[in-house]
């Protein structure tokens, strides 16, 4: 395999936290590895929401962070949740700095949406529903004007390689269908932002090339997982044949946008007292019975947003134009999906990953702040707070590199291995129907056997990447007999007494673990 050498700190992904990080790191030099042009393809872009954050004078870090434990269910680390939300504020403010246009009020103050389980309304947003695209757009344009960052676009890593537990390089490749023979770049230090795995379900939120890589690519290479079963659904995106399916922000129920079914029936107020704005698994759980029995759930904005809709949320008003959806009029027919994952590469308070050299953040990491259920829009802010906090371990790390360093020039050759497309349609629909909402024993058992299978039929990189991912989530979600947070079980629909326990596991002991249960259950 062809090498190539660099003094460049090297960050996989090119999402918020990848960007908020290279810019952290500043005048360090970095090179990150997109496999799109920048801002396009990542998970933040699409993020409708905005970032948590306690602005109002009313509230408080402290209150944020009692609404970030009582959402994980029991497994959210303490410490974390009052680390992040503490920082919080002073990520907006730098945000708006750099030049993200923060709805504001007429005296100046930020615009304040109430999202579920949050005591307060907190989440900061842009344009409505448009904070993911416009806080990207803000740090693109800051990463454009650093002279000490290079973006390699069309490219996507596919492997780590480790000596002496220490990651020393990563093997890239060209990101097109055809793909190109690897090449592997060896930086000073390693940083993965590279999102999630909501794309590995046939029915997700993500974009299409978010399906557990990042995260699968760690494992293989040794690095702990945690908190892998920990897959959070959400319960309003448009059932219209997208793929992946539009979001209907959590801000409309927010605003007042209720849930119906094909009746006409409204039925969160018989299942929680917070109705349309309980916890996210609880109204995920609810849409996913309501669509098993057949009684087609809609999101109703008529009455709270009539008109208003179209110029308050003009991304779901979009959405519903190009569906011949018209929300002043007629309700939003809507499906859980897959949207977020709590799990990932195991992480420190110091964003460092077990393997040395190697940091995450971002929807890549599990830092222990999301627990079983993740508080809306927090997602956004602990990939703010954990890539400034990568980076300044990297610049310790790093301190003696020189900054001046030339920039890399690629040249791919050669025929890579591309996941053959069938493959990966399989691995989505097995996923979807055997690792949902709602699980069962002998469904992820099934989903064992699939993947397994799958494992077998193609050595693509990418695509063992998303089948260790995939594995990690079944065999964790087989393993944990309970229901806790997102985690359902209805063969354990029960929590198990006291604080929840946070799952720890490498792909090794996964792999151990699932043909142990396969040969018993052969």
């Amino acid at each position: 395999m062809q090498e190539i050498t660099t003094d460049r700190i090297v960050i996989v992904g090119a999402g918020m936290g990848a960007l908020y990080a290279a810019l952290s790191l500043a005048p360090h030099p970095v090179v990150m590895i997109s496999p799109e042009t920048l801002g396009q393809g990542a998970s933040s872009a699409w993020a409708q929401g905005g970032v948590a954050a306690a602005m109002d004078a009313e509230d408080s870090p402290e209150n944020h962070a009692h609404d970030t434990l009582n959402a994980g269910a029991g497994t959210v680390n303490a410490d974390v949740a009052q680390m992040v939300t503490q920082e919080a504020r002073q990520h907006i403010l730098a945000l708006t700095k750099m030049g993200t246009p923060f709805d504001r009020t007429e005296t100046g103050g930020y615009v304040l949406s109430r999202e579920a389980a949050h005591s307060f309304a907190r989440v900061v947003r842009v344009k409505g529903d448009q904070a993911g695209a416009e806080i990207m757009a803000a740090l693109i344009e800051q990463v454009h004007q650093t002279p000490s960052i290079q973006v390699l676009e069309g490219t996507m890593a596919v492997a780590l390689d480790t000596q002496d537990g220490a990651v020393c390089g990563i093997a890239i490749q060209e990101s097109d269908d055809s793909r190109s023979a690897p090449i592997m770049l060896r930086g000073a230090a390693y940083l993965l932002a590279g999102g999630g795995s909501g794309g590995l379900y046939a029915v997700t939120t993500n974009p299409p090339r978010i399906r557990g890589q990042v995260i699968g690519m760690a494992a293989r290479a040794g690095a702990v997982i945690a908190d892998a079963e920990f897959v959070q659904f959400h319960p309003t995106a448009m059932d219209v044949g997208e793929d992946p399916a539009p979001l209907a922000t959590e801000a409309l129920r927010g605003e007042g946008a209720v849930l119906i079914n094909a009746q006409g029936q409204r039925f969160m107020k018989a299942i929680h007292p917070d109705a349309e704005l309980a916890p996210r698994d609880v109204v995920a759980r609810a849409i996913y019975a309501q669509s098993q029995a057949g009684n087609r759930p809609m999101l109703d904005t008529r009455a709270a947003l009539g008109e208003d809709i179209k110029t308050q949320f003009p991304s779901v008003a979009e959405y519903c134009a190009r569906n011949g959806i018209d929300p002043a009029l007629e309700p939003i027919p809507v499906a859980a999906a897959a949207h977020y994952h709590m799990g990932g590469i195991e992480t420190g308070t110091d964003g460092r990953a077990s393997l040395g050299n190697l940091w995450v953040c971002g929807e890549a990491s599990s830092t222990g702040l999301h627990g079983a259920n993740r508080l809306a829009s927090n997602g956004l802010l602990e990939a703010l707070v954990y890539a400034r906090i990568c980076a300044e371990g990297i610049a310790t790390h790093i301190a003696t590199i020189p900054a001046q360093t030339a920039e890399i020039t690629l040249e791919f050759s050669g025929i890579g291995t591309p996941p053959q497309p069938e493959n990966i349609t399989t691995l989505r629909q097995c996923m979807t129907d055997n690792v949902g909402v709602v699980r069962t024993a002998e469904r992820l058992i099934t989903a064992l056997k699939i993947i397994a299978d799958l494992e077998t039929r193609d050595p693509s990189p990418s695509f063992q990447n998303m089948c260790a991912t995939a594995t990690m989530i079944t065999l964790c979600a087989l393993l944990r007999e309970e229901s806790r947070g997102a985690h359902a079980r209805a063969d354990f629909p029960d929590s198990l007494p006291g604080d929840g326990k946070r799952s720890s596991m490498t792909y090794a002991e996964a792999l151990a673990r699932r043909d142990a249960i396969l040969k018993d259950t052969a």
